[in-house]
């Protein structure tokens, strides 16, 4: 499907990470230096890939996300194949790894600023984002995106209730509020079943714990492959 080329007036909102700037690529990086650094004597990186996903999943639920959360399942990970606690040094040695993403260095997705700027004189653009407050309002001013939306929230989790709560805070319709981001899981589906439509701009390096199935023939998704694209649609 598509949205009708040039109709003005729409509700646009914007996931931040993977959508609007790289992120889980960095964290990718520090995750494959870790493996380097780890040389673990018996398991392949498969493996250990496969424990850290799973701690970093009990963590999201019990701690969110961001860097922080990051660099515990890290230590975390550490000392579930050492069998002990992580010592100082260890620690301190992970957190050398993940110095660039500490430091909350931004990688604009091509094309992002001035297609923002397009959307922006015909329709009406929010920004929606979850993660530690703090962390997302650094990379959200890094960017300079911000002068863009009419209105910003940062959120633990993007749920449906999110979704629902979105639209009655802004008091928008439906048909013609659209969810742009590169999350099935956190983007896309709770949209959808909150009743907005949907832009699905997928990112090769989006997190494994942000995948889920949608629905091939779901008619309130539209589908793209980069994000200037959007201009030939709205």
């Amino acid at each position: 499907m598509g949205a009708d080329v040039r109709r003005d007036g729409q509700v646009l909102i914007f996931d931040a990470d993977d959508t609007l700037w790289e992120n889980n690529i960095l964290f990718e990086r520090v995750i494959d230096d870790f493996f380097d650094w780890l040389a673990h004597p018996t398991l392949a990186k498969p493996e250990i890939r496969a424990i850290l996903d799973d701690i970093e999943r009990a963590n999201a639920v019990a701690h969110g996300y961001g860097s922080k959360v990051f660099l515990r399942s890290l230590a975390e990970c550490l000392e579930h194949l050492n069998e002990r606690p992580a010592t100082a040094e260890e620690k301190r040695r992970i957190e050398e790894l993940a110095v660039r993403l500490i430091r909350g260095e931004i990688e604009l997705i091509p094309g992002v600023a001035d297609t923002l700027a397009d959307l922006g004189a015909r329709h009406r653009l929010l920004l929606l984002t979850k993660g530690d407050p703090a962390e997302q309002q650094r990379k959200l001013d890094a960017s300079q995106l911000a002068r863009f939306f009419g209105n910003i929230h940062i959120v633990p989790e993007k749920g449906v209730e999110v979704y629902e709560w979105l639209a009655r805070e802004h008091s928008l319709a439906l048909p013609s509020t659209w969810m742009i981001g590169n999350s099935p899981k956190s983007d896309i589906g709770p949209a959808r079943q909150a009743g907005m439509n949907a832009v699905f701009i997928p990112h090769e390096h989006t997190w494994v714990l942000e995948h889920a199935e949608l629905d091939p023939h779901d008619q309130g998704v539209l589908r793209l492959t980069r994000f200037p694209e959007l201009l030939d649609h709205f």
